[in-house]
């Protein structure tokens, strides 16, 4: 922080809270696209008489415009937006967390968005946006890049456009369907990626958890032996994690199979195994996606999971995860983390 800038804390030491509600109220309103005042109102959690005078003094400052179908962000604000960001970063104490948790987890980067997923909209597209970012940081044109399912994966898609450039990716399901909503399946969001991207799209139609004899049987089927040759080639992984019964139940495991990964102490799930508090694996299903060992080769791993409820299930995978993970979280999963973290040592 510069000389000038901690003067100006001495004189005015509000001013970081101030400017940060105001920062939070114009990145709501570039995420949404156009958006009324009673809706930003529930997004940024102020009363509507708070919203409307931070939204009058941005309107007055050439930062946002105000119509009668909704707010819009104008350029001016999109700079200022840019300009902030690194100093609002610092404000919040995030960068600190951030470097904290790469440091425990032995993680390439740790990113952290304010707020908790769980409680504001505004935190889960925060956490879309710098992942589409960070996947045009990381890829090259004509690369392979393998999703997995989930919600927070799926909220990717509608930055895509906005921040990947034209690269003709080709996005391949690093799984197959586990029984959850149509739109929230690997396969549907790997189709959804590529539309978005101008890219392409390889699916990957199976139940994510098979019996012996029906995995025996596809692993010697043609095209999964070339789904699994495109795993091998795959430069970038983007995946969720899970809490491990939430994940046993979406995958309509049997009573006996929910008991035995109970009784194993699994707190989280990625990719078909189940992870106890230490990171060890407990359990695994049998699934034709990509497996655990062939991320070691992986050039890239996106991690993208939030929410404080979540932290266990988050720290569970992230002892067991390749040193090139980039993990994008929020501040209400990473605060907690540090809190468990804490409390073992």
């Amino acid at each position: 922080m510069n000389n000038l800038l901690q003067a100006q804390l001495k004189i005015v030491p509000e001013m970081p809270l101030l400017i940060q509600k105001r920062y939070k109220v114009l990145m709501a309103i570039l995420l949404a696209g156009e958006i009324g005042r009673r809706s930003l109102s529930e997004l940024v959690h102020l009363t509507e008489r708070e919203t409307r005078k931070e939204t009058d003094l941005l309107n007055q400052q050439g930062l946002i415009t105000i119509r009668s179908a909704g707010m819009e962000i104008t350029q001016e604000g999109k700079d200022v937006l840019d300009t902030l960001k690194d100093v609002i970063h610092e404000w919040s104490g995030l960068i600190q967390l951030e470097q904290q948790l790469q440091q425990t987890y032995n993680l390439s980067r740790v990113i952290i968005v304010p707020g908790d997923s769980e409680e504001n909209n505004l935190a889960k597209s925060l956490l879309g946006q710098v992942a589409a970012k960070q996947l045009n940081c990381l890829t090259e044109p004509k690369q392979i890049v393998a999703v997995t399912g989930g919600g927070t994966i799926a909220s990717i898609a509608e930055y895509l456009t906005q921040f990947v450039k034209q690269k003709t990716l080709t996005y391949v399901a690093a799984r197959g369907g586990i029984g959850e909503e149509v739109q929230l399946q690997a396969n549907t969001i790997a189709a959804s990626f590529a539309i978005a991207t101008n890219g392409l799209s390889r699916t990957l139609y199976l139940p994510d958890h098979l019996s012996e004899e029906a995995y025996n049987m596809m692993m010697k089927e043609p095209v999964i032996k070339e789904m699994l040759e495109l795993y091998d080639q795959t430069s970038v992984v983007i995946h969720g994690i899970g809490d491990a019964i939430e994940m046993a139940r979406r995958r309509n495991s049997t009573p006996e199979e929910i008991q035995t990964i109970e009784q194993a102490g699994a707190v989280g799930e990625a990719f078909g195994y189940y992870f106890n508090k230490d990171g060890k694996a407990v359990h695994r299903i049998r699934t034709v996606g990509i497996q655990l060992k062939q991320l070691e080769s992986v050039q890239h791993l996106l991690a993208v999971a939030g929410g404080s409820s979540k932290a266990a299930a988050i720290g569970s995978y992230l002892k067991h995860a390749p040193p090139q993970t980039v993990l994008i979280t929020d501040e209400g999963a990473a605060k907690e983390l540090v809190k468990q973290n804490r409390d073992i040592n």
